[in-house]
């Protein structure tokens, strides 16, 4: 397994421009490829793991695209100034109160949605998890899934609508 650390490291780090990153990737294709060999026999090792490094670097890709980073844009947040001297951010007032407002609007409206219908919204945007094991953990099928979610969706988009 050697050669994964020089050729599939690389590949990985190219993608990801973090070797880092790249080494987790590898590390979590590592623990798959292991678990896997050892239900079964894999009859091309190299191409299996390439199989499985790809895979989870798709995946790191789509936890990563959940998380959204702050705007820089001015006024949005004030520079603070710490005791050790060092600059730290601190949100306004008025941020914080425009804030608590949107969350208080949007936990009205998820408070109106079904209970089933609210915990699969929970569980697929909070808890990011997929349709398929929402199903499986509920106890419903994937298409219930997917019409709670579409319910949940259309109430927030109307809202959010009127709020703007």
């Amino acid at each position: 397994m050697q050669w994964a650390y020089s050729d599939l490291l690389l590949g990985i780090g190219r993608h990801t421009q973090c070797m880092q990153r790249a080494c987790d990737v590898l590390h979590d294709a590592f623990v798959r490829y292991v678990l896997a060999s050892q239900r079964r026999p894999i009859e091309q090792p190299n191409a299996y793991l390439r199989r499985i490094a790809h895979s989870v670097l798709i995946d790191h890709f789509r936890e990563a695209r959940r998380y959204v980073g702050l705007p820089e844009g001015e006024g949005t947040l004030e520079p603070l100034m710490t005791v050790s001297g060092q600059g730290a951010v601190a949100p306004s007032a008025e941020h914080l109160a425009d804030l608590a407002q949107r969350l208080d609007a949007l936990q009205r409206i998820l408070d109106c949605l079904p209970p089933r219908c609210r915990e699969v919204f929970w569980l697929a945007r909070i808890e990011g998890r997929r349709q398929p094991e929402i199903a499986t953990l509920l106890g419903i099928s994937l298409s219930a899934v997917e019409r709670h979610l579409i319910r949940a969706m259309l109430d927030l988009r109307a809202a959010r609508a009127l709020l703007s």
